[in-house]
This record gives C-alpha cells, sequence and structure tokens, in this order.
C-alpha cells in the first residue's frame, strides 16, 4: 500500500451489478476523478469515478443511522429480515 492517506472507501469487493445512469454537477464530477485518482494511489487498482459511485453510496447509507434505523422498522414490519 502507498503511503498516501487511508480513504474512507478501500479496497473494491467484486460485485453483481445493475446499469444506473445519473445527472452530476460537473463539479461532483471533478471532487468524483480525483476520488478515483487518490483511492488508485492507494490501493495499486485504476478504477473510474463510475465504478465509485455504487460503493460511495452503499458506504454512505450504511452510515446514515436514519436510513438504518426505517430500514429496521419497515423490514420488521414487513417481517423481513434487516440487514
Amino acid at each position: 500500500m502507498s503511503t498516501t492517506k487511508k480513504l474512507r472507501l478501500g479496497p473494491l469487493p467484486k460485485i453483481e451489478s445493475v446499469k444506473l445512469t445519473f445527472t452530476c454537477p460537473t463539479r461532483l464530477k471533478a471532487d468524483l476523478d480525483r476520488y478515483a485518482a487518490l483511492h488508485a494511489q492507494a490501493y495499486g487498482e485504476t478504477v473510474d469515478a463510475t465504478t465509485l459511485i455504487p460503493h460511495m453510496l452503499e458506504a454512505f447509507m450504511a452510515g446514515d443511522r436514519g436510513f438504518r434505523k426505517g430500514s429496521r422498522a419497515s423490514s420488521q414490519a414487513t417481517g423481513a429480515a434487516p440487514r
């Protein structure tokens, strides 16, 4: 691993995926490209912003207490097992 500061988003796991298209401001795209470059430096694997976005969203949602709390409440109401 490089001496680059450890990023919040670690090495990317291999996952099954679905194609999704979205529009974002040019400033956000530039930030995503910069993050992808730092991620490549830190973990030695070149990735582009579109590869990082699902992992960033997943990490964001996992860290959102309100979302997790709401997910638990709705899964308990439907009888589904919480994540």
